[in-house]
């Protein structure tokens, strides 16, 4: 049966995780993008709430996972020539750590780029030969006075 850990034992410290990913797109589609040109409106301001939205209800979307005070949720989208690169870095005082926190909010604003972009990436059939997301991975992360995330 799944349980939830108990983490009531550990100490309180100050944790950071930083989460990185990418949506591979078409080099027009990102320029439109870059150039305020979508549909929807604004891609990166949107992605960016997205992913801080969704950071901040990671435990009522991962079942395990703790509910987690968090101090701060920081989202940066940069745009590439095929890609869009998303990051997010979360920070909390708490007994476990934010990398689910991180992963999550990355992933949402990857998920939202799609979204708004997913018009300009369909091919005559309705499909999405190019457009994939990859590489979403936790990057940094310390716990207390740690340094390098180690």
């Amino acid at each position: 049966m799944p349980r939830m850990v108990d983490v009531g034992g550990k100490d309180v410290v100050r944790r950071v995780a930083t989460a990185r990913g990418e949506i591979r797109l078409k080099q027009s589609t990102v320029e439109a993008v870059s150039g305020g040109k979508i549909k929807k409106g604004d891609v990166v301001s949107a992605s960016k709430l997205a992913g801080i939205q969704a950071a901040k209800a990671t435990s009522s979307i991962l079942p395990l996972c703790h509910q987690i005070p968090l101090t701060a949720i920081a989202v940066e989208i940069v745009p590439k020539q095929d890609r869009i690169v998303a990051e997010c870095t979360v920070s909390a005082e708490y007994r476990t750590g934010v990398e689910m926190e991180a992963l999550v909010g990355v992933t949402a604003a990857l998920l939202n780029v799609w979204d708004m972009v997913k018009y300009l990436e369909k091919d005559e059939k309705g499909q999405y030969p190019g457009t994939s997301m990859s590489d979403i991975r936790v990057i940094r992360k310390t716990k207390g006075d740690e340094k390098d995330g180690s």
